[in-house]
């Protein structure tokens, strides 16, 4: 009977653990999707402002802005190619790799353009532009760089794999249809009437129905063969006699 009480008690033991293990897991989730979805909401706010304030401002503003969303746009599209292919293309997580460290670069430049666009004394910024468009200009053409050569692997490859198919679809078109593609025998002719071919074997059997030696043809079909005559062979069945009243 103990034994029995410690097996229940364990069992419950370990069905509370379990319910708190599974409780915790679907809480973590849940708080990663939020916190994924507040991610997103944020960053969809952020860029919807910075091409307001890339359109609509002039000077220093407006060139910052437009440096950090071409910035954001063009990391952000590599990150996601990136990553899609990668899943497809295992070749392609050294250049996630890459991109990794391209980022790096990336949020510490996003940073400081941020914190610029803060700065009171627009002069001192107007003169760091320069270095900040250069800078830009190199992390942007890296990034399209990966993910142009991403994208043509993908393309190469899916280009490859339909020549491959159209193929095989050739072949298999051409085996249904093997009349088309069969030589001709050497001595039989089409149906021209010409020696060998179907029609003249048409023009034989209607020449000899005309008692020519060799007549098997028409003259058959007119004038029944003797019975007593026929070849009989072991295979075949004998006919059955014919019963009189």
């Amino acid at each position: 009977m103990e034994a029995v009480i410690l097996i229940l008690g364990l069992l419950v033991v370990a069905f509370v653990a379990l319910g708190i293990y599974v409780s915790v897991k679907i809480i973590r989730a849940a708080s990663r999707g939020v916190d994924r979805t507040i991610t997103q909401a944020r960053r969809a706010v952020e860029d919807t402002t910075l091409r307001a304030k890339s359109y609509g401002q002039v000077g220093v503003a407006g060139e910052l802005a437009q440096l950090r969303l071409s910035l954001r746009t063009s990391m952000r599209a590599t990150q996601e190619a990136l990553q899609t292919g990668v899943t497809e293309d295992a070749s392609l997580s050294e250049s996630l790799g890459l991109f990794q460290r391209l980022s790096v670069h990336g949020r510490e430049l996003d940073d400081e353009l941020k914190m610029l666009e803060r700065e009171p004394d627009k002069k001192t910024v107007s003169s760091l532009l320069p270095g900040l468009k250069k800078r830009t200009g190199e992390i942007t053409r890296s990034a399209d760089s990966l993910r142009w050569a991403a994208r043509d692997r993908a393309r190469q490859f899916a280009d490859d794999d339909l020549a491959t198919l159209n193929d095989q679809i050739d072949v298999e078109a051409g085996a249904l249809r093997h009349w088309t593609t069969e030589e001709p025998v050497p001595g039989v002719q089409d149906r021209t009437g010409a020696p060998g071919g179907p029609g003249n074997a048409r023009w034989q059997g209607q020449g000899q129905g005309n008692g020519q030696p060799g007549d098997t043809g028409i003259a058959e079909a007119i004038t029944a063969a003797d019975p007593r005559q026929r070849t009989t062979y072991p295979w075949q069945k004998s006919a059955r006699p014919e019963t009189t009243n």
